[in-house]
């Protein structure tokens, strides 16, 4: 079945408009995890459940800090660039906007190459720094080394895929995601049952399905239905170009390297305190909220060409309509998902494992973890609304500040002040997100309103 032809995202209902977007982009975010949680999901049902099945999934928790690194350099062109390509439809300039997308395609390829370079030769040191032990390296090895080679699938379909969203074919860039992590959920036990590879396993079946899905991507891309195509003359990095493409996506660069980083602090500091279990149970919790987040980050994506493209073509009104619709649903659904978090922790923790022990300290750390989640959809409204808008320096200084200024020193703070130390390390997440909501809504208050005023001038 052929995509229809692009939305008008100048005319129409904003409503409906986001809606018709973001359910598309929403699945896109949800079916896109499965990649990793369905690795998950089976791991952490290798038998002996209570010995192998547990190890395991701590050790592939390990390993997400890396797969993160993996992902924000595919957001530091995508999510910098797309929303620039955007503007530039905007004001009618669609070579402006190939040119972007040419140019980030390059880098993509670069960045992958030396990551697959640096991933093959460094990964025992940097896993063990990421918080695996004696008991778990093995696992994080094997599920590594084979992964690592699959980066350059990795970058070129998440890092392109948003063009394909940005220009509005928002079921296109669905069916990027749906065909990989279909193949992924059926190669998956195949693999680490059925050939009795483990881990190993599930990172083959994963890298083989991430290249299905970029090569889908490329298909589309440089064929007849895409309003911004892939041209060779676009792929010399020019760095007039790239540099404000680069310089956008610095926050969201931040926003998911930071939680290599974070998944670094928040390792070391349960290995210390609560043992292999206590770190086997912030796996568990980084699977459940990268899951719910999914619905966040695809509202913001479905809403990201209508507020660029109205931006680049002065309509205020627009982008103010677009917001709004924007940050009710957000917090409509954060609130949601913080009242079931909150009664039904058990059910979320036996998503990805079975073991009684590390399903029960699961559930108590969950409530602790995601106690602020209820206020987040104000942040991430907020903060994307700035990056649609290209707003680099504010976009730049809200993913430093709940990130490194407030939750990792709070990692290691809190403890001293409580006698629970593994309680205080956990509470530093929904500290830190009060207190970023708070800085984040009121810039967003004072700056969203400056940028209107400015754009209704001319």
């Amino acid at each position: 079945m052929k995509e229809k032809k692009a939305v008008d995202l100048g005319s129409g209902s904003v409503k409906k408009l986001l809606f018709s977007l973001a359910l598309p982009t929403i699945t896109s975010q949800i079916v896109n995890m499965l990649y990793n949680l369905v690795d998950r999901v089976y791991i952490g049902h290798m038998q002996p459940v209570d010995t192998v099945g547990a190890l395991a999934l701590t050790g592939v928790g390990v390993c997400l800090p890396v797969i993160l690194v993996v992902s924000a350099f595919a957001a530091l062109m995508a999510m910098g660039g797309a929303p620039r390509a955007s503007i530039q439809e905007g004001r009618g300039d669609l070579q402006g906007a190939e040119r972007i997308m040419g140019n980030s395609f390059s880098l993509l390829i670069c960045t992958a190459l030396i990551l697959t370079v640096v991933l093959q030769l460094f990964a025992e040191p940097l896993l063990l720094t990421f918080g695996a032990s004696e008991n778990t390296i093995s696992y994080a090895l094997d599920y590594m080394k084979i992964y690592s080679l699959g980066t350059v699938s990795v970058q070129v379909t998440l890092g392109m895929n948003a063009y394909i969203t940005a220009q509005g074919f928002t079921t296109v860039s669905m069916k990027t995601v749906l065909i990989g992590a279909i193949l992924n959920t059926i190669l998956d036990p195949i693999f680490i049952f059925a050939l009795g590879l483990g881990v190993r396993g599930a990172a083959l079946a994963t890298i083989l399905s991430q290249t299905v899905s970029a090569l889908w991507v490329l298909r589309f891309l440089t064929g007849s239905r895409t309003k911004w195509k892939l041209r060779p003359a676009n792929l010399k990095p020019v760095p007039a170009v790239f540099l404000p493409c680069i310089a956008l996506g610095l926050s969201p660069f931040i926003m998911q390297s930071t939680e290599s980083l974070i998944s670094v602090c928040f390792n070391s500091s349960l290995l210390k305190y609560g043992g292999d279990l206590a770190v086997g149970a912030m796996t568990v919790l980084i699977s459940i909220m990268q899951l719910a987040m999914m619905p966040l980050q695809g509202l913001t994506q479905g809403a990201q060409p209508i507020i660029s493209y109205n931006y680049g073509a002065r309509n205020a009104q627009r982008v103010r309509d677009a917001f709004r619709c924007l940050l009710v649903s957000c917090v409509a659904y954060s609130m949601t998902l913080w009242a079931l978090v909150q009664l039904f922790p058990q059910a979320f923790a036996l998503i990805f494992n079975n073991d009684p022990a590390l399903v029960e300290y699961a559930a108590w750390a969950l409530r602790v973890y995601m106690a602020a989640t209820g206020i987040f959809g104000v942040q991430i409204a907020c903060q994307q609304t700035f990056i649609a808008l290209g707003n680099a320096k504010t976009s730049l200084f809200l993913a430093v500040l709940r990130k490194i200024i407030l939750l990792i020193p709070l990692i290691f703070i809190l403890p001293h002040f409580f006698t629970n130390k593994v309680f205080a390390v956990f509470l530093a997440e929904p500290l830190a997100d009060v207190l970023a909501v708070c800085t984040t809504a009121a810039m967003f208050a004072v700056q969203f309103k400056k940028s209107m005023a400015e754009l209704e001038k001319t």
